[in-house]
């Protein structure tokens, strides 16, 4: 998830959890200053009722709620002691214009008592007051539209201020991206008044030159050490060649040259692996083009019928499609080849390998020994599961494929050991 979008659902989260504490502490103070406001009126209309019913005893007779909200009793014992005013919610029949017929509402209800000519009367006295439902609704409702204006406030914000202001950062992301050793000259500069993203690009600068004088470094040791190795052995390959033909040697000796010869070819062999090897992991090979790689399969193939006719090996290709990949031909020539050596060195007498290439993958079948191989071990370098080859053969095709960030499966299935590319 981007910086921007994880931003973006904290804020959401959070301003939804303030929201809803403040529409809850709102609801429970409105509530209560509606209540102290109309207590503070009916205290008032309370003081006007007594003032009013010493002046005139007609309205002690008012027995029963009308549309003066307010009704007087008279209380048949004296009250002991003072009863203090009491202030009650409750619901009274009343009749709102809207309505067709009397209906329940709640009202705000002060009961008092109050003395007059030697007798006791009780007062109570009624204001109608907001439904709490319609409170409820009109907070939420507000609430939920101050959620929208707030959200819509920030994603504008994040989308325009913030945006601009995170310009810097991928800017020098997206030059980090594409910088290569070896072919990119500049270093990343961004232009920006952050201190922070001022510091990030020296700080990156510093690791990149680091970096690069040891690629240089370790590039120029591989180099010089592959040309150092090549030469003697080179030379030992040829001293030994004209040892060969030298005509008083004996079986014995001459069996001795040649096994002596074949392990030089093989520190050549293995000089060249490691030299590739390391120019892949060095991604020193760019230069992509559209090729086929049914060409490429059916060259390596071609490549290869000599070395699988003296094994007896019989080849297969199964072609349900063009396969046309974005690859450097070099490249995608190395691991096809080294995929169908592997198939040959590894296989059995009269064996035989089935090439497909169906969709966009290429699965490489061939008879062997008849059991799995080790797939956590098969692709690490120097990994034999028998005293044949270098071990580096799979370990190259690995490393070409993780610089296209493609995976390849090995399974083992109707006796056939199966490597599947996709793309």
């Amino acid at each position: 998830m981007k910086l921007q979008s994880q931003s973006m659902l904290y804020l959401s989260v959070t301003i939804l959890a303030i929201v809803t504490i403040w529409a809850a502490l709102f609801y429970w103070s409105v509530n209560r200053a509606i209540k102290r406001s109309l207590d503070e009126g009916l205290e008032n209309y309370k003081r006007l009722i007594i003032e009013k019913a010493n002046a005139d005893s007609t309205f002690l007779e008012n027995g029963y709620f009308d549309e003066s909200f307010f009704t007087i009793q008279q209380l048949k014992e004296s009250p002991i002691k003072n009863i203090p005013d009491a202030y009650i919610d409750t619901m009274l029949l009343m009749q709102d214009r809207n309505d067709v017929t009397l209906e329940l509402e709640p009202v705000r209800m002060l009961i008092t008592t109050f003395y007059i000519n030697g007798k006791y009367y009780e007062l109570k006295v009624a204001n109608s007051i907001v439904e709490k439902e319609d409170l409820i609704r009109t907070i939420l409702l507000n609430t939920i539209g101050l959620y929208i204006i707030l959200i819509s406030g920030i994603i504008f914000i994040n989308n325009i201020i913030l945006k601009r202001l995170w310009n810097p950062f991928y800017n020098l992301l997206n030059q980090l991206k594409d910088y290569k050793f070896g072919t990119t000259k500049d270093y990343p500069l961004i232009k920006t008044k952050t201190q922070e993203f001022i510091d990030l690009q020296k700080a990156t600068n510093i690791l990149l030159k680091d970096n690069k004088r040891i690629f240089e470094q370790q590039k120029l040791f591989i180099g010089n050490a592959s040309h150092e190795l090549q030469t003697p052995l080179t030379i030992a390959i040829n001293k030994l060649e004209l040892l060969l033909e030298t005509k008083n040697l004996d079986e014995h000796q001459v069996e001795d040259i040649a096994e002596v010869y074949q392990i030089i070819e093989r520190m050549i062999r293995l000089n060249k692996s490691l030299l590739l090897l390391s120019k892949i992991e060095n991604k020193q090979f760019e230069n992509n083009e559209k090729i086929s790689m049914n060409e490429i399969i059916n060259h390596s193939i071609h490549a290869l019928e000599d070395f699988a006719s003296f094994k007896k090996l019989s080849f297969t290709v199964k072609e349900s499609s063009n396969l046309i990949v974005e690859f450097n031909p070099n490249l995608a020539e190395i691991v096809i080849s080294n995929l169908l050596r592997n198939a040959i060195f590894h296989n059995i007498e009269n064996g035989h390998i089935e090439v497909s290439i169906e969709g966009q993958s290429i699965i490489i079948c061939n008879s062997g020994i008849n059991s799995a191989l080790e797939k956590e071990k098969l692709f690490t370098q120097f990994y034999k599961f028998n005293s044949k080859g270098s071990g580096l053969g799979l370990s190259i095709v690995m490393a070409i494929l993780n610089i296209y960030n493609l995976e390849i499966k090995y399974q083992f299935k109707d006796q056939q050991h199966c490597f599947q590319i996709s793309f």
